[in-house]
């Protein structure tokens, strides 16, 4: 029998927000494999993961989650996550992988399947879509992500303020992941597009520490790394004038 990895999308850190297909995935796998950084400290994948399964059936496997500039470092950290992960297969057959948000959004399973795929063969991947951030902190703000024929562009500011400026230039909302490091050159991008009065951003959404909060009152202080910005476009016409 083929082994089977599965990445579960569990949200952006609300447990309650984990979907029933994500939980039922969950407890059917023999083992469910969290990412942890070389630090060690409980990240909010285990945090949730830990609402539906007992301790014992977790493994916390060291990923290279921060690395960003040194690629020996990450590539070495990427294989020996691999090979670990590959020997849980090996030994269960049945392993999920838990990710905040989804697993295909920017996911660190994304990276995790393509490296399984070379060191087991024939291994099944399958995912179990989850809640992003985005849809978290549009519900919780009260935020209308798309309306009518309207774009939605995602942007992760890791890629540099200058891809968040290009968006914000264009139509339809812009959603931005991981600004908090940048968040002055974020605010002045939403100034310059004049985006910034209809924007909000949060940060550690369902967690007792949650901000949301209007993007006007952002003054170019570092936020949490994991922020989220969604900046609207104008909406005129009354409703439905977008359709």
């Amino acid at each position: 029998m083929s082994s089977r990895l599965v990445g579960v999308g569990v949200g952006p850190g609300d447990p309650e927000l984990v979907t029933v297909k994500g939980v039922n995935a969950l407890r059917a796998a023999d083992v469910v494999v969290v990412p942890v950084l070389d630090s060690g400290e409980r990240g909010r994948a285990e945090a949730t993961v830990l609402h539906y399964v007992p301790e014992d059936k977790v493994v916390r496997v060291v990923f290279a989650l921060n690395e960003r500039t040194d690629r020996a470092r990450r590539e070495a950290a990427w294989d020996a996550a691999g090979a670990r992960v590959a020997g849980l297969l090996e030994r269960f057959g049945s392993v999920a992988f838990a990710t905040i948000g989804d697993p295909n959004v920017y996911s660190t399973f994304t990276y995790l399947a393509q490296t399984i795929a070379g060191l087991v063969p024939g291994v099944v991947v399958e995912t179990v879509p989850g809640i992003t951030a985005m849809q978290d902190l549009a519900a919780r703000s009260g935020a209308v992500l798309t309306e009518g024929t309207e774009p939605l562009t995602l942007v992760p500011v890791t890629a540099g303020s200058a891809v968040l400026k290009e968006a914000l230039a264009g139509p339809g909302t812009v959603v931005a992941y991981k600004f908090g490091r940048q968040a002055a050159e974020v605010a002045e991008a939403l100034r310059e597009t004049g985006r910034i009065e209809d924007a909000v951003w949060g940060s550690a959404l369902g967690l007792p520490e949650e901000s949301v909060r209007s993007a006007a009152e952002l003054d170019g202080a570092p936020l949490p790394y994991l922020s989220t910005l969604i900046a609207p476009p104008r909406r005129e016409g009354g409703r439905g004038g977008k359709l």
